[in-house]
């Protein structure tokens, strides 16, 4: 039976392929993909909508794999309406499009240190939902509160505690649309503020693959902790150290390949499908395991629907071979 949608304001397009809109440019099509106008635009969508269908907000898909047979949802982008940065005295309140980088420079213009997003790629929705952090510092050291949409279209504060941070991830409800987040920041000298995130930018430059397609850190610090970057920083249950020691680094299938430049970084070498990309992380994990008995948490999430046959969970794999 073919789905009938609610009429937006915004812009909603059926059967939309999905893979130029992530930074791993793979993916099939999502049943629709709604971009709403405004606040009152994506409430009314929601609260009109079939119940029974699912929907999924999509940041800038700098940390998603799109699978190759597409998602069967409505996938909800958020655009220019919602990429504002308003700051009074020691806070700050970003859209949820708002970029984590300009989030970052907007903030240490005006004197307060939020230069931990400055090297976060994405947006600041899915800082939230996914407690960025590096450094040392994650968006729950910040929080203050957000609001998000529910999938009835109802407008809600949403607090720390509501959202339980932890390492990599928080307990936001499914099909809840963050809309804004607001955060709290201690005051800075902003020329300090600046270099730090120059430092910082090159930094990453130096160590991580840039201006190859990927999707930052492809999986957790079995430490539970992110870097630090500090003097004194333990490299042992980090995600790059037990992928070098298992021999990975540049272990590619198809078009897909762990970094040589950092081998947490996953990259799509040119032709990679979301197949491809998915095989190697498994085949990782079941390495990783083999090698050291650790097991490696996926970072980067994966959606939708397989177009052939499911890939295998490579930890299970690991361990039913009695590694």
């Amino acid at each position: 039976m073919t789905q009938t949608y609610p009429t937006p304001r915004g812009k909603l397009t059926e059967n939309r392929v999905l893979s130029d809109l992530t930074w791993l440019r793979v993916g099939g099509p999502a049943d629709a993909l709604f971009q709403p106008a405004d606040l009152a635009d994506l409430q009314g969508f929601l609260a009109a909508l079939d119940p029974s269908v699912a929907v999924f907000p999509m940041g800038v898909g700098s940390n998603l794999i799109v699978r190759d047979g597409g998602i069967r949802a409505v996938v909800i982008r958020m655009g220019r309406g919602f990429n504002h940065i308003n700051i009074y005295g020691n806070r700050v309140t970003a859209g949820v499009a708002a970029l984590d980088a300009h989030v970052a420079r907007k903030a240490a213009e005006a004197g307060l240190d939020l230069t931990f997003l400055r090297t976060i790629p994405g947006a600041i929705g899915g800082a939230v939902r996914m407690n960025a952090g590096c450094y040392g510092s994650y968006v729950a050291d910040h929080f203050v509160s957000a609001r998000a949409v529910t999938r009835e279209g109802a407008l809600v504060t949403l607090t720390a505690d509501d959202l339980n941070f932890q390492y990599r991830q928080t307990d936001l409800p499914e099909g809840w649309v963050i809309v804004e987040a607001t955060f709290e920041a201690e005051s800075a000298d902003p020329e300090v503020l600046a270099a730090r995130m120059e430092e910082q930018l090159a930094k990453r430059d130096a160590t991580q693959p840039v201006k190859e397609r990927s999707a930052g850190s492809t999986f957790r610090n079995p430490a539970g902790f992110s870097s630090t970057g500090k003097a004194d920083d333990v490299h042992d249950l980090k995600a790059w150290k037990v992928i070098d020691d298992a021999g990975l680094r540049g272990f590619s299938i198809g078009g897909a390949q762990m970094s040589e430049k950092h081998s947490n970084f996953m990259i799509n070498t040119g032709e990679a499908s979301a197949h491809d990309l998915e095989l190697l992380g498994e085949t990782v994990r079941k390495k990783v395991f083999q090698n050291a008995g650790l097991t490696l948490q996926w970072e980067i999430k994966r959606i939708g629907e397989f177009s052939g046959e499911p890939i295998p969970d490579g930890l299970a794999e690991a361990q039913k071979s009695g590694a």
